[in-house]
C-alpha cells in the first residue's frame, strides 16, 4: 500500500505543479510546438486524468497569452518580449492604435482584440503579425489604468434596468445600469453616468447614474454635457466658494511691505471687449536717458491662493479656466478671478512684475522682478487700443502730442459713447506698438513660426443661441500686449534658468515645444500641394523650415482653403506642454519660456510665480519630481479644456446651420475618407460630411493616394481642396455632427 501512496503522492505533487513544469520545457524550445502528448511524454504522465489536465492548463494558458496555438493542438510558448505597455488611441469605427515609447510606429488593434480596453486606457499588449502578412497586429492582455470612468449620454430606460448610449463617438459599448442606480431619472434624459465594473460574462460595462442633466437638444443640457464628457466641472464645491469669500478684499499695510510701488506710473490695461479677468496691465515711462521702462504687471494670484489649502486643491485639480463660447468655467471663483486679482481700473492691486529698461531698438538694457502695487490708469478693449494706432500713423520717434488723436468713436467703443484718450496714453500706446513690432521681426529672423488664424465667433442672442457668424483676426493691438507677455514670459525662464549663458539646475515651470516631425511635414507638403502650393515646405534646416512654412501661411491667408491648411499646419507641429525638462520652444524660437502673465486662468502659471519667488529670496532648488507630476496634470487639463472648448464651437456651429437647412453654401472639401468627403463652409467654417453613398452620380472609390473619391464609370474626382456647393441634409446637436447633401461640383 504504501508503494501505491507514494506513486499517487508523486501523480499528486506533478498535476500540482503542472502549469510551472510546462511553461519551463516550452521556454527551453521557445521556436518548436508540442501537442498534449508530446508534453505528457516529457511529463512522464501516462493516465488520462493526467493528459486531461494538461489540455486544461494548456487552454488556460493560452487565455492568458501565455502561450499561441501555433497550429491545431500544438502550443509554443509567447516570448515576453512580445508583451508591450502604452496607451490605447481609439477610432470612432471600433477599432484602435497602440501607442508605446518602445515602438517605432503605432500598433492598430481590431475592435475584436481590444478585450473591453478603451480610448486613452494604459493597457499591456501582446503584439504578433498577421497571418500571412508581415504586418503587426495588437491584442490587449490587461487594462492596467483607466483613463475615464465617467460618461455622457442618454438613457433608454426599460422596466427594471435601463442603458445608457454614450455620446462619446469612441466608446463603443452602451453601459447598463440596474434599476436601483438610475436616480429616479427618466427615458430619454441625458445623464453622467459611472462605469463600475465589467463582468467577464457581460458584453456591457455596469454602471450607475451620478447626475441627471436634462433633455437633450437643450442648451444647458448639451453646455455642461460638453464639460462633464472631459472631466471638467462647472460649478465650485461649496467649502471652496466658502473659503474664498474669507479673502479680505481691502489691501493692507503688511500687504505692501516688501513691495515695490509703482501706483504713480502710467498704467493700462488691453483685453478683449467682454474680459472680466484682467490678468495684465502694461506701464510705462520714459527715462532720463531716452530708454523706456516698460513694467509687465500680473495678478499676484500667488498671494491669494496659498498652498495646502481647499482653495488651491481646486484650483490645481482645475489647472486652467475653460473658455466656452457662451461662458467661462473659471480656474478660480469669482471673488478672485473677476475681483480681488483681477487688475481693473482706477483700483489698486498687488501684481507680480517683469520691469524692463528698453532702448529704441527693443533691446533689453536692464531687468527686474519682484512683488509690487499697481493702479490701472485706463482699461482698453482690443478694437479701442487698435483705433488709436490706425489713427496715428507714426514717422518719426519723435512724436509732438498735440498732434495726435486720442478719439474713440462710438462705433468701436465698448460703452457705446465716443471718448477721448489723453495724450501721454496715446504716445505710450504707440510706442509700445513700434517697440512691439521690433521684437516680433527679431522673432521671425530668429526661425519663430507664426500661426496668425482666423478664429470664428458667434453673435447670441439673450438665450445664447447663434444668430451670426463672424471671425476675430489678431491686429496690431493683440500682438502689441503678446509681444511683451512673450517678453516677460522668456525673460522669466532665462532669469531662472540660466545663469551667464550657462544652463543651471533650478527646477522651474518651461513651456516647452519640440521640433516637428519630419514626416509629418512631408504629409502635409502633400497635400497642399493638392491646392496649388508645390515645393513650399523647405526642410534643409531649421531656419528654412520655419521661414518656409510662415511664407506658406502668408500665402493661403484669406483664401478659401486657409483654414484647412493653417489647421494641418498646426496638427504637423509637436504638441506644446509643461515640464521641469528644458528643450526650448521650437515655435517661438526660444531657448527658455515659460508662463509666467496669465495666473488667474492658468495654474502653472501660479507654480511659476511661487518658484520665482523662492528663488529671489535666495531659496535652494526643490526636488524636481513633485512638480513634473503636476506639470503632466496641468498639460493633460489643458489638452482636455481644449478639446471642450472646441466642441463648444461645434455645437454652436451645428444649432447655426440649424436654421440654414435651405440655404446653398460653397465649400472646400476638406478632408476625404472610405466612406466620404468632409467639407468645410467657407463663409463661416462650418464642417459637415457628404456621405459616399450620397453621391448618385457614379459609384465612387476612395483612392488614398490622390486623397480623391474617383467615380468608377465618369473617373470623375471629388479631391481634396476641391470647391463644391452644399446645403445641410441632417443636423445632430447631441453628436455636433452635421450631413450634408453635395449639389455640384464648382469649377476654379
Amino acid at each position: 500500500m504504501s508503494k501505491r501512496k507514494n506513486i499517487y503522492k508523486k501523480k499528486g505533487n506533478v498535476i500540482k505543479d503542472l502549469t510551472r513544469k510546462i511553461l519551463k520545457i516550452l521556454n527551453q524550445s521557445p521556436s518548436n510546438s508540442f501537442n498534449y502528448k508530446q508534453l505528457s511524454s516529457k511529463l512522464e504522465i501516462t493516465d488520462a486524468p493526467g493528459r486531461n489536465q494538461i489540455i486544461q492548463k494548456l487552454e488556460e494558458l493560452k487565455g492568458q497569452k501565455k502561450v499561441e496555438e501555433s497550429e491545431r493542438g500544438k502550443f509554443k510558448i509567447l516570448p515576453m518580449d512580445k508583451y508591450y505597455i502604452g496607451t490605447l488611441d481609439a477610432t470612432s469605427n471600433g477599432n484602435a492604435y497602440f501607442i508605446c515609447d518602445e515602438l517605432e510606429q503605432d500598433i492598430y488593434i481590431p475592435a475584436r482584440n481590444l478585450n473591453r480596453g478603451l480610448d486613452k486606457d494604459t493597457v499591456k499588449i501582446y503584439l504578433y503579425n498577421r497571418r500571412n502578412s508581415k504586418k503587426e497586429e495588437g491584442d490587449v492582455v490587461e487594462i492596467i489604468k483607466r483613463a475615464k470612468t465617467e460618461f455622457v449620454g442618454v438613457l433608454q430606460l426599460n422596466k427594471n434596468f435601463g442603458f445608457v448610449v454614450p455620446d462619446d463617438a469612441k466608446m463603443y459599448s452602451d453601459i447598463f445600469v440596474p434599476k436601483n442606480k438610475l436616480k429616479d431619472a427618466e427615458d430619454g434624459v441625458k445623464v453622467l453616468v459611472k462605469m463600475t465594473d465589467w463582468p467577464d460574462n457581460s458584453k456591457n460595462p455596469f454602471g450607475e447614474v451620478l447626475e441627471v442633466l436634462g433633455m437633450p437638444g437643450d442648451h444647458e443640457t448639451e453646455i455642461h454635457s460638453i464639460l462633464l464628457e472631459y472631466g471638467l466641472p462647472y460649478k465650485f464645491p461649496e467649502n471652496v466658494e466658502a473659503e474664498a469669500g474669507l479673502i479680505p478684499l481691502e489691501i493692507s499695510e503688511k500687504d505692501l511691505e516688501k513691495r515695490r510701488d509703482m501706483r504713480k506710473d502710467l498704467t493700462f490695461t488691453i483685453d478683449p471687449k467682454d474680459a472680466k479677468d484682467f490678468d495684465d496691465a502694461l506701464s510705462y515711462k520714459v527715462l532720463e536717458n531716452g530708454n523706456y521702462e516698460i513694467g509687465i504687471h500680473i495678478a499676484d494670484v500667488s498671494h491669494y491662493l496659498q498652498e495646502k489649502t481647499v482653495l488651491d486643491d481646486e484650483a490645481y485639480s482645475r489647472a486652467t479656466s475653460v473658455y466656452l463660447v457662451d461662458r467661462v468655467v473659471p480656474m478660480l471663483p469669482e471673488v478672485l478671478s473677476n475681483g480681488v486679482c483681477s487688475l481693473r481700473p482706477n483700483e489698486e492691486k498687488l501684481t507680480f512684475s517683469a520691469v524692463f529698461e528698453i532702448n529704441e531698438k527693443a533691446h533689453v538694457i536692464n531687468q527686474w522682478f519682484g512683488r509690487t502695487v499697481t493702479y490701472s490708469d485706463k482699461r482698453f478693449a482690443y478694437e479701442e487700443a487698435q483705433e488709436i494706432i490706425e489713427n496715428n500713423p507714426v514717422t518719426s520717434s519723435a512724436v509732438d502730442k498735440s498732434t495726435l488723436n486720442g478719439t474713440i468713436s462710438k462705433e468701436i467703443s465698448i460703452t457705446g459713447e465716443s471718448f477721448t484718450v489723453q495724450p501721454e496714453i496715446v504716445e505710450a500706446i504707440l510706442k509700445l506698438d513700434k517697440l512691439a513690432k521690433i521684437l516680433r521681426k527679431k522673432r521671425l529672423q530668429q526661425g519663430a513660426i507664426t500661426f496668425d488664424r482666423v478664429e470664428v465667433k458667434f453673435n447670441l442672442n439673450e438665450k445664447a443661441e447663434p444668430i451670426g457668424v463672424f471671425f476675430k483676426e489678431s491686429k496690431d493691438a493683440n500682438k502689441l500686449i503678446e509681444e511683451f507677455m512673450l517678453l516677460a514670459n522668456r525673460k522669466v525662464a532665462e532669469f531662472v534658468g540660466s545663469k551667464k549663458g550657462v544652463p543651471s539646475k533650478n527646477t522651474f515651470i518651461y513651456r516647452v515645444h519640440d521640433e516637428p516631425d519630419e514626416d509629418k511635414l512631408m504629409s502635409l507638403q502633400t497635400i497642399v500641394s493638392k491646392f496649388g502650393y508645390k515645393n513650399k515646405i523647405d526642410l534643409k534646416n531649421k531656419q528654412t523650415t520655419s521661414s518656409s512654412l510662415n511664407q506658406l501661411l502668408q500665402d493661403v491667408h484669406g483664401t478659401g482653403e486657409a483654414n484647412l491648411i493653417e489647421t494641418l499646419a498646426v496638427r504637423s507641429m509637436s504638441k506644446a506642454v509643461y515640464t521641469t525638462e528644458n528643450i526650448g520652444h521650437y515655435g517661438l524660437a526660444f531657448d527658455y519660456y515659460s508662463h509666467f502673465t496669465s495666473p488667474i486662468r492658468r495654474y502653472p502659471d501660479v507654480m511659476t510665480h511661487r518658484l520665482l519667488q523662492h528663488y529671489l529670496e535666495g531659496g535652494k532648488s526643490p526636488k524636481a519630481e513633485a512638480y513634473e507630476e503636476k506639470c503632466k496634470h496641468s498639460s493633460e487639463q489643458e489638452y482636455m479644456a481644449s478639446k471642450a472648448e472646441r466642441d463648444s464651437i461645434k455645437y454652436m456651429q451645428v444649432k447655426y446651420m440649424e436654421d440654414h437647412k435651405d440655404q446653398h453654401f460653397e465649400g472646400v472639401i476638406s478632408g476625404v475618407t472610405e466612406w466620404g468627403i468632409y467639407v468645410e463652409i467657407i463663409e463661416n467654417k462650418c464642417e459637415g460630411m457628404v456621405r459616399i453613398r450620397e453621391i448618385k452620380d457614379d459609384y465612387y472609390i476612395y483612392d488614398e493616394k490622390q486623397y480623391a473619391l474617383v467615380g468608377q464609370s465618369t473617373k470623375n474626382l471629388y479631391q481634396l481642396g476641391d470647391h463644391v456647393l452644399i446645403k445641410v441634409k441632417h443636423t445632430d446637436l447631441e453628436r455636433k455632427h452635421l450631413d450634408f447633401t453635395l449639389l455640384e461640383k464648382i469649377s476654379k
